[in-house]
Parts: C-alpha cells; structure tokens; sequence
C-alpha cells in the first residue's frame, strides 16, 4: 500500500511534507483536501484526525499519522535530510519545535489572513506583525553566515521553515529586510529543485 497524504496545496505545513517525500523518492498519493472548504471538518475525514488537520498520512500499513513536522521526521528516519551527530539532530528538532511555535503561528498566520481571507495588512494585528518580523529576524540571526540552518547541508530545519518564510511577503513581510533569509530561500529552493515562490 502506498503512502498517501491528505493535504492542502495553499498549505506550506502540507508542502513540506509533499518535498520530502519527493526529495527522498517515496512513492505518494495526494489527496487535496481543502481547508476553506472545511474538508478537514467531514465525518469521514475526522474519523482519520480527530484533530481536524492537514496534513494527515496514510502509512503503507494502514497506521496514521498527523502533525507536518512528525510526518517529515518519519518519512525522512535515516536520510541525509537528518543529521547523524546527535547535538546537529538536536539543534534540527530545536528549529523545528521553534518553527511551530514562533514562526507559523505569526508568519503563516498573517499570509492567511491577507493572502486568502483579504484582509489588508494595515487591519493585522499589530502583535502579528511585531511577532512574524522578530520571527524573520531570528531565522536571519540563526543564518550567521552559513548556507543551512544545521550544519553544511540540507535539514528538515530548511524545509519546515522554508515552506512560509518562502511566501512571507504574502503575509506583508519583506524579505529583503532579511538579505540572509532571502537567499537562503532560493538556495533551499534549489536543494529541493521547486519552483520559486511567485
């Protein structure tokens, strides 16, 4: 049974899974689910999260999984895109604990609200922005020069974080306040051979 993934391709929590899976060439179904249309909210999807969320796996054996970064840690066990020092494994889990807890919520957040409930951006919250540009700077901050979050290589830590910050401007954010993270972007781009974001 092949690997399939209910998820939404507005979705950079979604598309993160999606890169890995192609960046480590495991066979996958996709099965768009739109949130806006609350095709997380079905009986017959909740029946497979509770939780009401995309991305869901369908493993090979039937088992689920949920939650983007748990999905990518699976898919990737025992790749290149995990680091095989433990303080490198553990600096990757630290971005991506960070990631859901201090750049998602704010970044991905005010892309939303613009980019698809068309919101403009003087009618965020100013907490929002405040917090999706220390955000940036953070991620700008923790560059220090080198070409990847972790170490000399591609991580999990550049494609969970890529996956918004590569669309912040949609959100109001600009990257070119962040020289940085705007080539790290296109470099992370590159690595996993997708498209610039528009």
């Amino acid at each position: 049974m092949t690997l399939t993934v209910y998820g939404d391709s507005i979705s950079g929590n979604c598309l993160k899974v999606k890169w890995v899976a192609e960046r480590l060439a495991i066979p996958y179904r996709w099965v768009e689910t739109d949130v806006l249309k609350a095709q997380t909210r079905t009986p017959d999807f909740l029946a497979l999260n509770p939780a009401g969320q995309v991305p869901l796996a369908i493993l090979g054996d039937g088992r689920t999984l949920a939650q983007s970064n748990a999905i990518m840690a699976h898919l990737a066990e025992g790749s290149d895109l995990i680091p095989a020092d433990s303080y490198e494994r553990a600096k990757m889990y630290e971005w991506l604990f960070w990631e859901q807890y201090s750049h998602e919520p704010y970044v991905a957040v005010a892309r939303f609200q613009m980019a698809y409930l068309g919101k403009p951006a003087s009618e965020l919250e100013p907490r929002l922005v405040e917090r999706g540009k220390a955000a940036l700077q953070r991620l700008e901050d923790g560059l220090d020069g080198g070409d990847f979050l972790v170490g000399t290589r591609l991580t999990l830590a550049d494609i969970a974080l890529v996956a918004y910050t590569r669309v912040a401007h949609e959100g109001g954010f600009d990257l070119a306040d962040y020289p940085a993270v705007k080539a790290w972007v296109a470099r992370v781009e590159a690595a996993l051979g997708i498209d610039p974001a528009p």
